[in-house]
């Protein structure tokens, strides 16, 4: 039981890298869920503390992750129609330009969005599109490295008992 608990623990840390790209998957969260699953084996001692400051950490990232690409459009003058044309841009990216679409989409996503709530002002438009661009690929950064941060964690935590598993 130990290794399929080990096993699916990685699979969940590395699930939470991906999901710092994608919208629709809590990264940091998904990561720590394999921080739990390691110490939920028999030969991991449960820690409480460490469990606890690292579920704090993912929930707080995943709670600031809807709040920095708003506060980055806002700042740039756009509005919701930025956010979501970011959102869907980024989702249209991935399908349809990978890997680069990860990075134009949510820019060309912003900028279509702002476009359509007000097609006379270009000027605008491009300036919010680059404020929901700038927030969201400072969100991303924050998820990935708190996922890298608990793969780390994970690692370092299996190599330290690692003789107990094999």
């Amino acid at each position: 039981m130990d290794i399929f608990l080990l096993i699916i623990g990685f699979l969940f840390v590395l699930l939470g890298i991906i999901g710092s790209f994608l919208p629709v998957l809590p990264g940091p969260i998904t990561g720590w869920i394999g921080l739990l699953l390691l110490h939920l084996t028999d030969a991991i001692p449960m820690n409480w503390t460490f469990l606890g400051i690292t579920l704090a950490i993912a929930i707080f990232i995943w709670a600031i992750d809807y709040v920095i690409p708003a506060w980055g459009t806002k700042k740039f003058g756009g509005t919701k129609y930025g956010v979501w044309g970011t959102v869907l841009g980024l989702i249209a990216g991935l399908i349809f330009f990978p890997p680069f679409g990860i990075i134009i989409g949510p820019f060309v996503g912003a900028f279509i969005g702002e476009i359509i709530y007000d097609s006379k002002d270009s000027q605008r438009a491009l300036k919010a599109a680059f404020g929901s661009f700038v927030g969201f690929m400072l969100s991303t950064g924050l998820k990935l490295i708190t996922s890298l941060i608990f793969v780390y964690l994970y690692w370092s935590k299996f190599w330290e008992f690692k003789e107990v598993f094999f």
